[in-house]
């Protein structure tokens, strides 16, 4: 993983600092985190907006909301398939000269306001480019369109399939925000009062019924918050009550830290989204059980054979 100019060992510690001494200050509301499809028909043709579609391209091509940009997780992230020594992960942050090149190549600029949707069900892939923002400093002018593309055609407002010729954006440097961990920062912090670790995978995988990797089971400590849980049916965020029982029910209590992670660093972006909305500090293990289960000096524990550690 490339981590801009710092070692790992320091983006770690430096995330601790800021999860530590300055969560006041990393407490986004809601409404900061959310769009609405009124309020985005109303700024539709501002000029400093940024529009993205998140999912499959044939549906963009199809139709889409006017303006907006298709955006891949390959347009902002690096994938190493490296399967003839089995290290390679899927879905890693780039370095912050490479990343800020690729948000510019998708116009977005020093005055730019990104709004970010998901077409049909891609909620966590869209989560992934929100955190991505994020990451890259630019949080505090993004948003999610709540309910997607699903929502903005149910209310019957307009689609087109026109792509529009858009130039990039002049973006100054990063300023990159210390929220993704390594599996050192993990283990480092397994039982660390006020700090949470979520496995935002599916019951089946964190249980150990399915495999999920090489071993089966979940990171010692952990706790599931599947990523389906935090959107209703209708793939919109749950309310705060909801969200706050759902956090409460996975031991952690308001102002602690959330530290998730899933399958490859996606549907653990989901739940970090959903914790950002109650105001809780998050952390990503961008490299996920994906790295943590096929190295067997870290510890894994599953539902099946009673919670049993397993080294």
């Amino acid at each position: 993983m490339h981590l801009c100019h710092l070692s790992r060992a320091g983006l770690a510690a430096a995330a601790l600092v800021l999860t530590t001494t300055t969560a006041t200050a990393q407490k986004p509301q809601r409404v900061d985190l959310l769009v609405g499809t009124g309020w985005l028909a109303e700024h539709l043709h501002d000029p400093d907006l940024v529009l993205l579609h998140v999912g499959d391209r044939g549906e963009y091509d199809k139709a889409h909301i006017p303006g907006a940009r298709f955006v891949s997780q390959n347009d902002v992230s690096v994938s190493n398939h490296d399967h003839s020594t089995d290290t390679g992960l899927m879905l890693e942050m780039p370095s912050a000269d490479s990343l800020r090149a690729r948000l510019a190549a998708l116009g977005i600029g020093d005055r730019s306001r990104v709004v970010v949707y998901y077409g049909n069900d891609w909620v966590s892939p869209s989560t992934r480019i929100m955190f991505t923002l994020d990451y890259a400093g630019l949080g505090s002018r993004s948003a999610l369109l709540d309910g997607g593309m699903s929502r903005w055609k149910a209310e019957n407002r307009p689609l087109t399939a026109e792509v529009l010729t858009r130039s990039a954006g002049t973006l100054s440097a990063l300023h990159i925000k210390p929220i993704v961990v390594d599996a050192a920062f993990v283990r480092g912090r397994i039982g660390t009062p006020n700090f949470h670790l979520i496995d935002g995978r599916a019951a089946v995988f964190y249980d150990g019924v399915e495999a999920g990797g090489p071993r089966k089971g979940h990171i010692v400590g952990a706790r599931n918050v599947p990523f389906t849980d935090v959107t209703t049916e209708e793939l919109q965020f749950k309310g705060p009550a909801e969200l706050e029982r759902l956090f409460r029910n996975a031991g952690v209590n308001p102002g602690d830290t959330v530290v998730a992670y899933c399958h490859i660093g996606q549907q653990a972006t989901a739940v970090l989204f959903a914790a950002r909305t109650l105001g809780h500090p998050v952390l990503l293990y961008d490299g996920s059980f994906q790295e943590w289960g096929r190295r067997t000096d870290l510890p894994i524990e599953n539902s099946t054979d009673g919670g049993a550690k397993k080294q």
